[in-house]
């Protein structure tokens, strides 16, 4: 009935392609797993009041269904979802673990150690293989759950009536017959049947490609994936998960794959041209084993052995264990992390736009000032109500109307303000009308900035029609003249520089037996006053600022508010600007005028929506890396546009965090900040790791090669790669990531978008690094040959110095920084866990025979083994003098 075309199909992959980035969260979200408990934690932050979506409903509600029977239906039909977390089986897992290189490998030289009657050799390579399947696949496993944990952080939740008592819920949760509240920004989890609507609409692109909105009614139907742009509504669900409209083509959409990032298709590009330089080699290595020694059997195992030695899978579980424990502890900040690319560019960032309420401020507003006939009272709300002076009819009468002009269970921490103070002032006089029915509403518009609401008395002639907004907007309704516009103006400017936040209110009456007009500006308003809110400056946010600038972050404040308003705020935050541009001055630029603007002023004050769209493809023109927060349906274009778009958690709709890449489970700037820094240190960690990685397996591939060149005895085989493996892992991964930050690492400028994660002076360093390694273990392998010492005992002094001397170069590689005291600076249990845990595998695998033998190591004493673990820690020194060398060469 929707879906007319495989363009409207194309559509729909295109607009859910953000819901498939939701399988991401998995790799920063273990800690859920570990603790179910967290999502209600979670979910309580990021749930909306209550009451945001009621004020319009009459009451009473429906009651819903019953908690019991919910919970039946929801185990007899399962889940309302459409299949699209692409969650992978125990047995999906399993074989992609079969088809790594590596184990393929290792799967091979344990067949032709069978092949030649070694099978004691060849099950203990086996049993290698599978405790390495073992450890990947519990993991991967472990992950996976922590996705079905927090799935529905990262799709709709639904606020339903359930036993008579309003509850957000997960969308998945949502079964049939279910009462749901709809309100403006919600993504409907389901279908359904509109019990009650009030100036309901629905964008429904997503099924039909028709970008116009749809009016709805009572008895209309609404639909799961479609979203609310205007309006309130009462629905009950009729079909869930597959049994929708959207179900009906969801299985084509569980094969939308997830596009790599940048740092991920670099570290697949590196990853391909070693495996085909270790292809290569290996098979050059092969072909010249059999010509110099003959043995086909041998020449493989030798081949095997290089190729496990070049082969870099550590590169993969790098990537993914520093993504995953990054979004981890960005959780852990209240930061959840939508799509791990933004993790990468996080420390990329350049610009950071944030709103000014909520975020820079914290957003719980008190009225601080009563404006009418040219005279302002400031109101104390911190004194009990029984010392406050009584105000004049004509200041209760302008609180009256703010109130009026508002919600009737507000969410908005300003109407919630009004709706406070009303109940202190009003509540002993007849303004507060609890009879009166809210029978029509007039939108905040981008083309007008007041809202306008009609009140019906149940007696006497006329509606009661009430207006708030900017103070300019709502002078403009009531057609006041040049002279009285500018006083206003001049008023407001007078509170905006206290910074505080100003509206103008005005009434209307309106005939009952005339119509309802469809504008708001054909009511005849009368000004009432303007009254002004304070919302306080978060303690956190001048220090949050001032370490932005240090960092080279550009802060731009963008704010709906007074032009003075937003200077003050800006001027307290610690925000330069060399002017302030307002969203009406935008509307008179040319796109080259703007830009220019643009690349100088931090404020903008009474921005529409739209205009921070047009701001951030500015900003990106520029070539800044663009981080702008949102929480309203208009602000998903910019947060989409945005290099890292930051959604409100507390207070955002569910189209706002859907398009952006973290959500902010608590509302504050700081918060941002930190995520910022911890983007940088993954990038920075993640940049140790790798260098570290590719310089331990220069050692391996040589010590694998040179013998056959020099016709010595091989030192490794594919017994001994897999151990060094499992060596490695957790060095190249764990170590590292769990590194601290460099203190200055919030002092030095964003790096750049095409900086290289290694770039050639990386990977000289690391060349150098595995150079040396391999060098002295050689020539001493060689020189104990040469003395005639056993080849057994001549590999295992080789293998003990490699050994230490991987272990050593994680010290100097834990930190860019070249000074020696940073070789043990902070050095954390992580990584003094794996050094020592990898010291005692080594003695143990060297000096007790049974474990031994497999490994064809032979006994040595204790003065060899320590002579040889010395050996392996003088390259300590030497890595460090190359790290050095290597600073030097980079600053030239």
């Amino acid at each position: 009935m929707y879906l007319s075309s495989t363009a409207a199909l194309a559509k729909i992959r295109s607009c859910l392609s953000g819901i498939i980035d939701a399988v991401c969260i998995w790799q920063g979200m273990q800690q859920v797993a570990d603790n179910p408990n967290k999502v209600t934690d979670l979910q309580t932050q990021t749930s909306y009041c209550l009451q945001a979506a009621l004020p319009l409903m009459p009451p009473p509600l429906p009651r819903g269904l019953d908690a019991d029977l919910a919970r039946k239906r929801l185990d007899e039909e399962g889940p309302n979802e459409l299949g699209l977390s692409q969650r992978r089986t125990l047995r999906d897992i399993l074989l992609d673990v079969l088809r790594e290189p590596m184990f393929l490998l290792l799967l091979g030289a344990g067949a032709i150690y069978f092949a030649m009657g070694d099978s004691h050799e060849a099950l203990i390579l086996l049993a290698f293989v599978f405790i390495i399947m073992g450890m990947t696949a519990f993991q991967e496993r472990r992950s996976d759950n922590a996705l079905a944990a927090l799935r529905d952080l990262s799709s709709p939740r639904a606020l339903v009536i359930r036993s008579g008592e309003a509850r957000r819920i997960a969308g998945r949760d949502v079964v049939r017959d279910d009462v749901l509240i709809l309100a403006e920004g919600d993504r409907i989890p389901a279908d359904g049947l509109l019990l009650d609507a009030h100036e309901l609409a629905t964008n429904e692109s997503m099924l039909t490609g028709e970008s116009e909105s749809v009016m709805k009614n009572s008895s209309d139907k609404v639909y799961a994936g479609t979203l609310v742009i205007a309006g309130q509504g009462v629905v009950q669900v009729t079909a869930t998960a597959h049994h929708t409209e959207m179900g009906r083509i969801g299985k084509s959409l569980e094969s939308i794959a997830i596009t790599p990032s940048p740092l991920r298709e670099e570290m697949n590009r590196l990853t391909r041209r070693l495996a085909t330089l270790g292809i290569a080699l290996s098979c050059g290595l092969v072909l010249l084993f059999w010509l110099m020694r003959g043995g086909w059997l041998d020449a493989l195992l030798a081949g095997i052995a290089l190729a496990m030695s070049l082969l870099p899978q550590e590169f993969a579980v790098i990537m993914i264990i520093f993504m995953a424990m990054a979004a981890r502890r960005l959780a852990a900040q209240k930061v959840l992390t939508r799509r791990l690319n933004s993790i990468e560019t996080l420390g990329e960032t350049s610009v950071l736009c944030v709103d000014k309420t909520g975020t820079l401020t914290e957003n719980r507003m008190r009225v601080a000032a009563l404006c009418t006939d040219n005279r302002a009272i400031d109101v104390g709300q911190a004194l009990p109500t029984a010392l406050r002076i009584p105000l004049p009819d004509t200041h209760l009468e302008l609180l009256e109307y703010a109130v009026l002009a508002s919600e009737i269970a507000p969410h908005d921490p300003m109407e919630q303000a009004f709706h406070h103070m009303a109940g202190a002032h009003l509540s002993d006089t007849n303004r507060l009308h609890p009879d009166w029915h809210l029978a029509r509403e007039y939108e905040l518009s981008p083309q007008l900035l007041a809202m306008t609401h009609l009140w019906q008395s149940g007696y006497g002639l006329h509606d009661i029609v009430a207006a708030k907004g900017a103070p300019e907007a709502v002078a403009e309704l009531c057609a006041l003249s040049d002279v009285l516009r500018d006083e206003i103006a001049a008023q407001a400017a007078a509170m905006a520089d206290r910074g505080l936040r100003v509206l103008g209110v005005a009434k209307a009456l309106h005939l009952c037996e005339h119509p309802w007009p469809e504008q708001q500006q054909a009511f005849d308003f009368e000004w009432l006053g303007l009254i002004a809110l304070a919302d306080p400056l978060r303690d956190e946010v001048p220090n949050a600022v001032a370490q932005c600038l240090r960092a080279g972050i550009r802060v731009v404040m963008i704010t709906g508010d007074h032009p003075r308003t937003a200077q003050a705020i800006a001027r307290q935050a610690g925000i330069q600007s060399k002017g302030i541009i307002t969203g009406s001055e935008i509307l008179t630029m040319c796109p080259d005028e703007f830009a220019d603007r643009a690349a100088t002023i931090n404020v903008f004050a009474r921005i529409r929506p739209e205009q921070k769209l047009a701001l951030v493809e500015a900003l990106k023109a520029q070539g800044h890396v663009v981080a702008m927060t949102g929480d309203g349906v208009n602000d998903a274009p910019a947060l989409k546009a945005a290099h890292i778009g930051i959604a409100m958690g507390q207070r955002g709709t569910d189209v706002a965090r859907e398009a952006a890449s973290l959500v902010l489970l608590k509302d504050d700037f700081d918060s941002i900040v930190q995520a910022i820094r911890m983007g940088r240190r993954t990038f920075a960690n993640m940049r140790q790791a790798m260098i570290y990685t590719l310089a331990v397996h220069i050692p391996i591939a040589g010590l694998a090669l040179l013998p056959v060149l020099f016709g010595l005895p091989l030192i490794l085989a594919p017994l001994h790669i897999a151990f060094l493996e499992l060596v490695i892992d957790p060095a190249c991964s764990i170590v590292f990531e769990a590194e601290e930050a460099d203190a200055d690492l919030m002092n030095r400028p964003p790096r750049r978008g095409d900086e290289a994660l290694l770039s050639s002076q990386h990977i000289g360093r690391s060349v150098a690094y595995g150079s040396v390694t391999t060098a002295v273990i050689f020539v001493i392998y060689a020189w104990l040959l040469s003395h005639e010492v056993a080849v057994a005992a001549a590999a295992t002094a080789a293998f003990v110095i490699l050994v230490t001397a991987n272990a050593a170069l994680i010290l100097p590689s834990r930190s860019a920084r070249p000074e020696w005291q940073r070789l043990w600076y902070q050095l954390t249990p992580t990584s003094l866990w794996v050094l020592s845990m990898t010291l005692l595998a080594l003695a143990a695998i060297t000096s007790i025979p049974v474990l031994a033998e497999p490994f064809r190591f032979a006994s040595m004493s204790v003065q060899a083994w320590l002579g040889s673990f010395l050996v392996g820690l003088f390259l300590l020194p030497c890595f460090q003098v190359i790290k050095k060398i290597g600073m030097r060469v980079a600053r030239e």
